[in-house]
């Protein structure tokens, strides 16, 4: 990727505010810091989700679907899955229901990108998956990203996730640091040799038609040190800590299953830490996983673990989203899919009811 020389035309202004809270000020503040401290920017390619824009939100859109979708494809199915639900729980007639079963016909046959419902505008959207690079690799979360005030490892209480609620506004006042950011960005673009052509011709094409830069929120992510750089492991993650309890469940159950160390038909409430106390024949194997655990979950904010000779650290990732004149950026032709169109949910009647099959 290159930020170039080229100055996107037709671009919004973009307003600044000055932070007056303490906490947005240090927040501010840090925000300075990590600037003076990175060196370049990584870009890890496109993610995707689904914004929605009412009769009555002017050139604003709200997040249905979480950025975090590696192709488009699977945001439609998350879309998908969404409408069908709506249209069995939620419809208030059979008109409507009828509208939302349309819709659902069309994203099990077709790559739909945008399709409105009612007065409802769906469209799958588009990000820039980037981080910041220093002297010592990928940025790590910053002091004042936030953090619970006591760690809780509990795998199963439900978290706010990634985008929940979050909403698109391209006149939205930022604070300085974000129109920096925002400024730098812009032209931001596929040029190297290494992308392909169409890749670069479509990177090229957005800077005209979708000129101006939103950021969304930060996300955390699990990523491993190669040889090379750095590879993600898994994520994006709301938190720092979302991230870091990820990390644990892969050393803990995730991995010693993947690795035959414990057996896949094991009761699933046992893990690395358990087996090893309780000794048996791979107990010696799973006492590097058990102790990685326990200097984790020991640690305050611990953002780089080592596990034999492998590195893993939580790093802060950002996304951008391009915006154009009819709101946010769609899936470039050139983007690719995983899977094709396919049905997800068993059929409804008019009145809300799953048609069963034989």
């Amino acid at each position: 990727m290159d930020r170039g020389d080229m100055r996107p035309s037709g671009a919004r202004p973009v307003v600044v505010r000055v932070p007056v809270e303490p906490v947005e000020a240090a927040v501010e503040a840090d925000a300075v810091d990590a600037v003076a401290r990175a060196g370049d920017v990584a870009v890890r390619g496109p993610l995707f989700g689904v914004a929605t824009q009412g009769a009555g939100d002017g050139p604003r859109w709200r997040v249905m679907v979480p950025v975090t979708s590696g192709c488009p494809q699977m945001a439609r199915d998350s879309l998908n899955s969404k409408l069908w639900f709506r249209a069995k729980d939620e419809a208030g007639d059979r008109a409507e229901r009828r509208a939302l079963l349309a819709a659902v016909a069309r994203l099990e046959s077709e790559r739909v990108d945008e399709l409105t419902v009612g007065t409802t505008r769906y469209r799958v959207v588009r990000a820039e998956e980037y981080a910041a690079l220093g002297a010592h690799g990928i940025e790590p979360p910053r002091p004042t990203d936030p953090e619970p005030p006591a760690p809780d490892w509990n795998r199963s209480p439900r978290i706010p996730r990634v985008d929940d609620g979050l909403l698109l506004d391209p006149d939205a006042p930022v604070t300085p640091t974000q129109a920096l950011e925002q400024l730098a960005l812009r032209t931001l673009a596929y040029r190297g040799e290494r992308f392909p052509e169409d890749v670069r011709e479509d990177s090229l094409r957005a800077l005209d038609t979708h000129p101006d830069v939103l950021l969304l929120p930060a996300t955390f992510a699990v990523v491993e040190r190669t040889g090379g750089g750095w590879k993600p492991v898994n994520g994006p993650h709301v938190s720092a800590h979302e991230a870091r309890k990820s990390l644990d469940f892969c050393l803990t159950w995730a991995w010693p299953r993947m690795r035959g160390l414990i057996p896949v038909d094991t009761d699933v409430e046992a893990d690395a830490r358990s087996v090893a106390a309780g000794g048996g024949p791979s107990a010696a194997e799973l006492a590097p996983y058990a102790e990685a655990s326990e200097r984790l979950r020991a640690g305050r904010r611990v953002n780089r673990l080592e596990l034999g000779d492998t590195v893993y650290q939580i790093g802060r990732t950002r996304r951008l989203l391009r915006w154009g004149p009819d709101g946010p950026e769609g899936p470039r032709p050139s983007d690719t899919d995983s899977h094709d169109p396919e049905r997800i949910h068993l059929g409804l009647d008019e009145d809300g009811n799953v048609i069963p099959e034989d």
